[in-house]
């Protein structure tokens, strides 16, 4: 079974071919403008204006740049939440995927102890639903040629980076367990 991928920095090579500056320079530069007080969106912000960084690659910087100076956990987007997120292609047509989902007694058969509610469903486009708790789910079933699926899981409002963690793996998992169950 494969084990979740975690989010890591991109290279200094990346970042100074498309920003013109490798991580270092940026941290130092941010430093000293005074970004550790500063909100993601400023320091975004900053980076397109003042260095004309494009709009993606200010969003990285910043992202790295929160993280190295310990204003943001992996897993934890601007606003202070945390998510563990999951893809996988299936070799089958988005209706069947769908219905893997939104069938209770399907969905039992690989997620046998899940505490799901379905509060939002457009047919073999995607659901929201409540998780167990006060957490949520957006599931996206997006067709490929082929008549394969791809599902994308988004699990949101987690309580921290090391509940995103397992919360990856679990996702894993499950979608490994779905896929052997759409084989038979």
């Amino acid at each position: 079974m494969k084990k979740p991928r975690e989010a890591k920095r991109m290279s200094d090579n990346s970042v100074e071919e498309r920003t013109g500056k490798a991580w270092a320079q940026w941290f130092k530069i941010l430093d000293k403008a005074g970004a550790k007080k500063w909100r993601h969106k400023e320091i975004a912000w900053y980076l397109y204006e003042k260095y004309h960084v494009s709009e993606w690659w200010a969003q990285m910087v910043s992202v790295g740049y929160e993280r190295e100076r310990g204003l943001r956990e992996k897993f934890q987007n601007c606003a202070g939440e945390f998510s563990a997120n999951c893809s996988r292609t299936f070799g089958v047509p988005a209706a069947r995927m769908y219905k893997a989902w939104t069938n209770e007694k399907s969905r039992r058969r690989w997620l046998p102890s899940a505490k799901m509610e379905i509060t939002t469903a457009r047919p073999e486009k995607s659901l929201r639903a409540k998780w167990a708790g006060d957490t949520r789910l957006s599931v996206y079933f997006n067709g490929r040629p082929g008549g394969k699926t791809q599902v994308a899981v988004d699990h949101m409002k987690l309580a921290s980076s090391k509940e995103s963690l397992k919360m990856k793996s679990y996702w894993s998992s499950a979608l490994h367990r779905l896929e052997k169950i759409l084989q038979d």
